[in-house]
């Protein structure tokens, strides 16, 4: 299994869908270039989607070509969403565990995204452009971050995510990770240490429909897994 060292790993096919949402970001909540190091441990969280974009019946799963009132719909919720003062990154799709000191993390779907990136221009009012709601549609691939905890600030270096469906294992386009994590809020004591792995996946790769599980591996042995289901999103 091929690591890849870090968001130098830049993928051409997704830079530009990625910089339309973090242009709209303030400069602190962008991702930091990522150095870490895996921890040793086994964890499975069979868990539902505890955040995003919810969706009340069983019709289609992520939306890869979402329609005009789909796109506007984002938007508008993006929008609301700061008039409310809520945080961005709460519209995330979110999954894992509440709790501080335990494993979860977030998909970033092109609904996601447009009304994360939406809400990040409203604060400063203003809006996106066609252009950039353009990037966001145009991204082939599916974000994926999970937060984990470790003993060490570089227990997440050469960390690697996979997902599985049914018999099928599906690998990243891209990979990277915190090469430095920063302190847990329970520092020095066990978990010390807080870390990302982010991964993008190719939604030509996926089925949308399908009961998933994502597997995270740190470099030095073990696993975090949750179950997910993609069609609880958008």
């Amino acid at each position: 299994m091929a690591s890849l060292t870090g968001l130098q790993q830049a993928d051409t096919l997704t830079e530009s869908g990625r910089s339309a949402i973090a242009s709209a970001m303030p400069a602190a909540t962008r991702l930091k270039e990522p150095t870490f190091t895996p921890t040793v441990c086994t964890i499975v969280l069979g868990m539902a989607l505890i955040g995003g974009l919810i969706r009340p019946d069983d019709s289609p799963a992520i939306e890869v070509r979402p329609s005009q009132a789909q796109i506007e719909a984002a938007l508008v919720k993006g929008k609301e969403a700061a008039a409310a003062r809520i945080p961005p990154d709460r519209l995330y799709a979110w999954f894992g565990s509440k709790q501080d000191l335990e494993p979860q993390g977030f998909l970033l779907s092109k609904l996601v995204g447009l009304a994360v990136m939406a809400a990040h221009f409203a604060l400063r009012g203003a809006s996106p452009s066609d252009a950039e709601i353009m990037q966001v549609l145009d991204d082939p691939l599916l974000l994926i971050s999970v937060v984990t905890f470790g003993d060490r600030p570089e227990f997440a270096v050469d960390s690697y995510m996979l997902l599985a469906q049914g018999d099928r294992v599906i690998k990243p386009v891209r990979v990277r990770f915190d090469g430095q994590a920063s302190r847990s809020s329970v520092w020095p004591h066990a978990p010390a240490y807080r870390a990302k792995t982010v991964a993008s996946f190719s939604y030509a790769e996926l089925d949308l429909r399908a009961k998933t599980r994502l597997s995270v591996f740190p470099a030095r042995g073990g696993e975090v897994s949750f179950d997910l289901d993609f069609a609880a999103i958008d």
